[in-house]
Order: C-alpha cells, then sequence, then structure tokens
C-alpha cells in the first residue's frame, strides 16, 4: 500500500536526487532478416526495426508523464550485425559494412531513439569472415553516424583472451580516434570492449540483442546516485548498517525500473526482459557514484580504500535491487565512468584518481575503464595491452569488465575533452609510457583460466 510518505519520498528522490529510469531498451532478433543482397538485407533490417519500434519513444513519454519518472533515454539493441552481415560478407574479408550502419542511423531517425547498439562482433574464440569485416568497418562505421554504438567481445571465462582480437582493437579505435579528431574523437565514447559481455544489457554503448533472446524483448536500465548518496547522509552507524541502508535504497530504486518496465511491455505488447539496476552517474552535481565513497569516508575517491568502499556498494546495490525484481540482469552494480561523473572528474583533476587505481576498482564493480581519456599519441600496442589487463580481470573473476577508452587526438595529460549531454567531459590521464609491443605482437589466445572447467 501507498502511503503519503512514500509518495512523498518518490517526489523527492526524483527531483531533488536525480533518481530516473535511464533508459527503456528494445531488443529486436534480426536473423530473419539475413540476405546475401546488402541491400535487401539492410532494407529488410530497416522494415523490421521500424515496424517493432514504431511506438517506443511515444510509449516512453506517455509512461514518463502519466507517472511522473524521468526517462532519460529510449534505445534500441539487435543481434550482432557481424552475424547478420555474414551472408552478404561472404568469404570477402575486405567487404564493407558501413551500410548496415548507415541503415541502423536511418533506423534511429525514423524512430526518434537515442541510441542504437549492435554493431557488434563476439570474437572471444577468434573470427569469421564478417566478425573481420565488421571490426575493419568500425572506425568509418562511426565516423560517419552519430547514433549507433559498437561492442566487440574480445574475451571470456570459458575461452580466454582472443589476443589476436586485442591487437586489432588496439588499432581499431586508434584510427576511430583520428577520424574523429575535430570533436575530441567523440567516436570512441560509441565503441567498448568486453570480456564475459551479457546479451540483455540496457546500456550503451555495450547494448546488443543476444542469440539466447527472444524475438523481441522490453529491458531497462535504472540510476539513482543521488539517491544513494542522500540515504548515506543520514547513516551514522557502521559499515554494516551502510549496507543495509545501500541494499534498502536500491530496492527502491529497482520497484520503480520494474514498474516502468512492466508497463512498457505491457503496452508496447513485447515481454519484459529485464531491470539492470545499475547506478549510472552523470556529470550533474549530487549524481555520482563517487561521492557515495566518499560519503562512506574517503577524504576523496581514489584514496586507499576506495576499491574495498566501491566492494561494498556493488554488493549491497546487487543484494537489495534482486529482492525487488525477480528478473534482474545486465550489468546490475556500480558503474564508474570518468568523464559522466562528476566526482570522478574532480578526484581525476586532483590527482587522487589515477588509471591503475581504476584498474584495481573494475576488479569489482559492474563494467571496466569506462570512458577514460588518454593522450592521443599513446601507441595502439599499450591501447591493446590496458584491454589486455582488463580482459583478465574479468576472465579469471568470472565477470564483465570493459574498455571505453579515448586516445584524445592532438590532447595530452592536462588537457580536457568535452562531450556535452550525459557522456560529460574528461581529464586526459597518464597512461604508462613503457611498451607492450612485443607481448601484443605475439598474438595467439591466452588460455582459459582452470575455473572455466566447471562442467
Amino acid at each position: 500500500m501507498l502511503n503519503d510518505n512514500k509518495i512523498l519520498e518518490t517526489i523527492n528522490m526524483i527531483t531533488q536526487e536525480h533518481l530516473d529510469v535511464r533508459t527503456i531498451t528494445m531488443g529486436i532478433s534480426l536473423h530473419s532478416c539475413i540476405d546475401d543482397d546488402v541491400k535487401k538485407c539492410c532494407s529488410k533490417i530497416y522494415d523490421k526495426i521500424c515496424k517493432k519500434a514504431e511506438n517506443l519513444v511515444a510509449t516512453g513519454e506517455s509512461i514518463e508523464k502519466e507517472y511522473g519518472i524521468p526517462i532519460i533515454n529510449k534505445r534500441i539493441s539487435v543481434t550482432p550485425i557481424a552475424t547478420i552481415a555474414s551472408a552478404a560478407v561472404g568469404e570477402d574479408p575486405t567487404f564493407d559494412c558501413t551500410p548496415f550502419a548507415e541503415t541502423l542511423q536511418n533506423v534511429a531517425n525514423t524512430c526518434g531513439v537515442n541510441f542504437i547498439g549492435g554493431y557488434s562482433a563476439l570474437v572471444q574464440k577468434g573470427f569469421s569472415v564478417s566478425d573481420r569485416a565488421l571490426i575493419n568497418s568500425i572506425p568509418n562505421a562511426l565516423a560517419v553516424t552519430n547514433n549507433v554504438c559498437s561492442s566487440v567481445n574480445i574475451a571470456s571465462t570459458k575461452a580466454g583472451i582472443n589476443m589476436d582480437a586485442v591487437a586489432l582493437m588496439g588499432k581499431t579505435i586508434k584510427k576511430l580516434a583520428y577520424l574523429t579528431k575535430d570533436n575530441d574523437s567523440i567516436g570512441c565514447a560509441k565503441l567498448v570492449v568486453f570480456a564475459n559481455v551479457p546479451e540483455d544489457n540496457p546500456f550503451m554503448a555495450g547494448a546488443f540483442h543476444g542469440s539466447g533472446e527472444g524475438e523481441c524483448m522490453i529491458n531497462v536500465g535504472v540510476s539513482g546516485p543521488g539517491v544513494v548518496k542522500k540515504a548515506l547522509e543520514k547513516c551514522s552507524g557502521d559499515l554494516t548498517e551502510v549496507a543495509e541502508t545501500i541494499k534498502k535504497t536500491a530496492f527502491k530504486i529497482t520497484r520503480m525500473g520494474q514498474l516502468v518496465a512492466t508497463e512498457a511491455s505491457k503496452r508496447l505488447g513485447i515481454p519484459f526482459g529485464i531491470v539492470d539496476l545499475s547506478l549510472a552517474p552523470t556529470p550533474a552535481i549530487g549524481d555520482s557514484v563517487a561521492y557515495i565513497l566518499e560519503e562512506m569516508g574517503l577524504e576523496s575517491c581514489g584514496s586507499c580504500g576506495t576499491t574495498a568502499a566501491l566492494a561494498l556498494l556493488n554488493d549491497a546495490v546487487k543484494k537489495g535491487g534482486v529482492m525487488a525484481s525477480s528478473h534482474v540482469g545486465g550489468l546490475s552494480g556500480a558503474f564508474i565512468p570518468v568523464s559522466e561523473d562528476a566526482g570522478m572528474i574532480a578526484a581525476a583533476r586532483s590527482g587522487a584518481l589515477s588509471l591503475e587505481k581504476l584498474e584495481a576498482m573494475t576488479a569489482v564493480c559492474s563494467v571496466g575503464l569506462d570512458m577514460i581519456a588518454v593522450p592521443g599519441d599513446t601507441p595502439e600496442e599499450v591501447i591493446s595491452a590496458l584491454i589486455a589487463d582488463e580482459a583478465a580481470i574479468g576472465v579469471v573473476n568470472s565477470k564483465t569488465t570493459a574498455v571505453r577508452v579515448i586516445p584524445a587526438y592532438g590532447k595530452t595529460v592536462g588537457d580536457t575533452v568535452e562531450f556535452g549531454g550525459l557522456l560529460g567531459e574528461a581529464p586526459i590521464m597518464k597512461i604508462s609510457s613503457y611498451s607492450p609491443a612485443k607481448f601484443i605482437a605475439r598474438g595467439g589466445r591466452i588460455p582459459a583460466p582452470i575455473q572455466s572447467l566447471k562442467n
């Protein structure tokens, strides 16, 4: 039963503490669109997505108005395009997959969504011809589109790390940074490299519709770092009480996401998939994961104790969320994107937060090195090695990790990249200049850890 206090509490969380539904994401299978003629395939893709998602934005807006809950983004995710393009690519690794990205951009324009994800490939164990063709096309595809997002899974606990893919992604990211250099290399903000990628993630840039998903699904991502921060301001107890406070708050946040997901599913006539209860920050003051960690008692995010505090936060968010919804999925935990979090930006600028500390934090958070800006002259082998390090953390710990790094062309330590909106801004962070080139050049695969043999 709702009472006046609960209603007022929810209103306050929305108006004062930045509580929102970050995204309603419609996942759509494109397997029925496969065709060996690229024009026919792209036409089928456009027609199918537009038919399925024609009411997505309007439905989100109507729920937003009716319930007074901000729904920031309406998005679409699709089957990895490397799979859908396979018949058109055939045996030609030089095939240009850019027309598929342009089709997705046309869909985004027609449907009015913020982003469309799924310009993706899964290469944790090896490449198909279409995988290579798609990855080779990523720099140009993301440079000529605005709302298309791309992801590549290069590792898993079962398969190990595909180091040939790691090397290729270093080259890809550098080329993409150059092609979008006139806009602070923003193309790299639309590309993420994963280990152990989830198939039902509603958040960009990593969202795609996995092969184990249904024909069409509704996934919702909620966010409320400011709500958790406010709750902790009233908590004067020990860390056990801190964890309990976060759990109770995460429950409330997730219940709101469950409500929106259920309502969107009913109105669109599409099955409800999952609620992703990740704490996704924004550049707005007060909507920061870093501020939560500092509220626990740290002088600054990045100090000793940050990894422990983040581990507590991530675990408590999951425990509270799973009590609020029977279908929790995606990434679900705490995000630590530097450019999108006012507290992280401040900590990085002051020198309290280093790239090395961020890497340690990724062992216990939901994703990985997210929206990190590094000098534009960082060698591609260093970018690849950074990806390999992050993949190793994910593979060994059987968790999702990812890298979304921006080697900002023409920028160096002390400079800043500015993207605006939810992407925010980021100080250029120092990265080790010692060369891993020989290590990356070896190629091959880093074998799966022994814990992968669980069956």
